[in-house]
């Protein structure tokens, strides 16, 4: 499922999707293929991170939109990612396909800047076991930077009910909206606990940019959501002179 190279566009996409099916890889990225298009990418699409290991791909790439959660990756294919992303290969994503994974990879963890640790849920007399038990509603705040920024500009807070991500993160990110876990009598933090739910990340020549909402299809069919991650990979990508 890959553009013609003889359509020549000005830049090129690549769709890196897999991992654990519950958030709906292959149906959360083609909501976003006829964006890019339009917007003038040629796609490929992957359902293997091998591609990352291909040097001249990676080369030919200024965008990277991965949505693999979980999963592994070879030493050979992580070593192309960063390499691809530190010469100004864009790397974009949402949810578990960006935030949780190659668990077991810790310098993925710091290309990415941000780690899922857990989604709280709700009261114990309230769950079903099943996933709705950790559908809560909680507020998207954006933040005085995410007021300026180009991706966040004129979006306000907003809610939402689904997973909530508690992201483990540390201060080279930009974050442009946050949300906050609040403290419950069931659960065993004390303090309210502010995670970001939206971030960019400088990396060498080249820009990361993650959004934490994303569960699922509808989720993405938020227009807020949806407006955040299409801009958030605009801005990502290369600038070809």
């Amino acid at each position: 499922m890959n553009d013609r190279a003889g359509d020549n566009p000005e830049r090129r996409a690549l769709i890196v999707r897999g991992g654990w099916e519950g958030h709906q890889p292959v149906a959360a990225t083609d909501l976003f293929v006829p964006f890019l298009r339009n917007q003038g990418f040629a796609v490929r699409i992957e359902d293997s991170n091998a591609v990352y290991a291909d040097a001249q791909v990676m080369a030919e790439t200024d965008l990277i939109v991965q949505s693999v959660t979980m999963s592994e990756i070879s030493a050979d294919a992580l070593r192309g990612l960063m390499d691809a992303v530190a010469s100004g290969t864009g790397l974009a994503g949402w949810h578990g396909g960006i935030a949780d994974s190659y668990r077991n990879s810790s310098d993925y963890l710091q290309l990415i800047g941000g780690q899922f640790a857990t989604h709280p849920a709700k009261a114990p007399d309230e769950r079903v076991n099943d996933e709705t038990d950790n559908f809560l509603p909680y507020t998207i705040e954006i933040t005085p930077l995410g007021r300026e920024h180009e991706i966040t500009r004129g979006i306000g807070d907003f809610d939402l009910v689904t997973e909530q991500y508690w992201v483990l993160h540390d201060d080279l990110n930009d974050v442009l909206a946050t949300t906050i876990h609040p403290v419950q009598p069931y659960q065993p933090w004390h303090r309210p606990v502010t995670s970001p739910a939206v971030w960019t990340r400088a990396w060498g020549s080249g820009r990361v940019f993650v959004a934490t909402p994303g569960h699922s299809v509808d989720v993405l069919q938020d227009d807020r959501v949806r407006s955040i991650i299409e801009r958030g990979m605009l801005w990502a990508a290369r600038e070809r002179a």
